[in-house]
């Protein structure tokens, strides 16, 4: 896939400048007839570096596809990058006792340069390297309102790499499909309409299989496009299709135990801040310092989740949470914006009622309300809840309305078929950034 192609060559030139970058600061710092021995000796260190770099540069959205290197958006995050990395760096070498070096006004010069070069490759990779990778010619089979949305997501997600070439509204045109195909250079075909599963269609898309295309179906394609399942557009074969969860067992075994020691380790590590956080959250409004709510875990098991309480208890009718709440108390606002108020979840998770990483647990009456109106709304119970989950980490604040609802169902879903170590470690460096940008509500 062509996105995947650009995000390796932004990757590799990353590294490769990061590599430039220290070879400029040693041949700066040392005599020509000790530069190269100075190099070789400081590169194996500046190798984990690199690494930090690249991680961070990854959960700040710098290989984000979508965003201009030119727009304030990815000047902020560079910067806010660089800053977090250039600690890290720190933190590295004068924690690293083995280290045999202690590059002080290197490691300044270093980020200095790595940094100008930076602004300047991913300035020449948006003007002269990305127009070089062109875009996959799309056809789409039918015309309707799954169309219509494929459309607009192509649209919204200039970096997937794809442009729609052809549009076949009917059965008709379908005998020019295969010559159209060739004329223009079509890479993947979406069938959104099955024409009733004309036989005619089946004929065309067989007929394409010489020409190297890739076919999807539109829920499929939506998914690849938004990390989104299209709840309106599957059905229950959907599932036995996808949900395996025999297939699982290890993953679940394996993420169990981790849940378990990252739990213990975490109210080790956080129990010296609970003392001051509930000092701030006493000093804030009357009340209890943890609130505690009963919620729908996996298979509908109830149980209470415990957080940091946030709100006023004075006047509070328990109603769920909007954007610019005044229920919330300033301190609240920063817990909730640091995420620390999730901290006391790490009971739930010791306890095996919640994991780090799931569908965000639900009011067991949102739930019975949701349920008659929205299609298999409660398959999300199929696994355990988390603090954390693909569908937070999406950038977008979902309120508890019945549109956001749906979609944060399609993010759920999504996590449901493809959750993976993999996407787990995707949504924790994802989470990790969202903490450092304050963008929790």
């Amino acid at each position: 896939m062509l996105s995947r192609l650009k995000k390796f060559i932004l990757l590799s030139g990353d590294f490769i400048f990061l590599t430039l970058a220290l070879f400029l600061t040693i041949v700066i710092r040392y005599p020509q007839e000790t530069w190269r021995e100075n190099f070789y000796g400081h590169l194996p260190h500046f190798l984990v570096v690199f690494v930090v770099w690249l991680v961070v540069f990854y959960i700040n959205g710098l290989y984000n596809l979508n965003t201009k290197s030119s727009g304030r958006r990815f000047f902020i995050s560079t910067m806010s990058a660089v800053a977090l990395s250039s600690l890290l760096s720190v933190i590295y070498f004068y924690l690293n006792v083995q280290s045999t070096i202690a590059p002080k006004t290197n490691l300044l010069i270093f980020i200095g340069v790595f940094t100008l070069l930076f602004f300047i490759w991913r300035g020449i990779y948006q003007a002269l390297v990305s127009p070089l990778i062109p875009k996959s010619n799309l056809a789409i089979i039918g015309f309707n309102k799954y169309t219509e949305t494929l459309i607009e997501e192509l649209k919204n997600n200039p970096g997937a790499g794809y442009q729609t070439a052809l549009i076949f509204k009917d059965t008709s045109e379908l005998t020019s499909l295969v010559d159209s195909v060739k004329k223009n250079n079509i890479r993947a075909i979406v069938i959104t309409d099955d024409f009733n599963k004309n036989e005619s269609l089946r004929e065309a898309l067989f007929s394409c299989l010489a020409s190297n295309v890739i076919f999807f179906n539109y829920p499929d394609f939506y998914e690849l496009l938004t990390g989104k399942v299209p709840v309106e557009a599957i059905d229950s074969s959907w599932f036995l299709d996808n949900i395996r969860e025999g297939e699982k067992n290890y993953y679940n075994f394996i993420k169990r135990i981790f849940d378990f020691v990252g739990a213990i380790l975490l109210l080790i590590i956080t129990a010296i801040f609970w003392p001051f956080i509930a000092l701030g959250i006493k000093f804030g409004s009357r009340g209890p310092v943890f609130f505690t709510q009963e919620r729908y875990g996996q298979n509908e098991k109830i149980f209470k989740m415990v957080k940091f309480r946030t709100m006023k208890e004075d006047g509070n009718n328990r109603t769920m949470t909007v954007e610019g709440d005044k229920r919330v108390t300033k301190f609240g606002l920063f817990l909730r914006k640091t995420r620390l108020d999730e901290i006391p979840q790490v009971i739930n998770i010791i306890k095996g009622e919640m994991s780090f990483i799931g569908p965000r647990p639900e009011r067991p009456e949102i739930v019975s309300g949701f349920e008659h109106q929205i299609p298999f709304y409660k398959t999300r119970l199929l696994i355990k809840p988390g603090i954390t989950g693909w569908d937070q980490v999406s950038g977008k604040y979902h309120s508890p309305s019945l549109e956001d609802t749906l979609e944060k169902l399609q993010y759920d879903l999504f996590y449901l078929k493809h959750r993976s170590f993999y996407l787990d470690l995707v949504i924790t460096l994802k989470t990790i950034a969202t903490m450092m940008s304050r963008e929790g509500r």
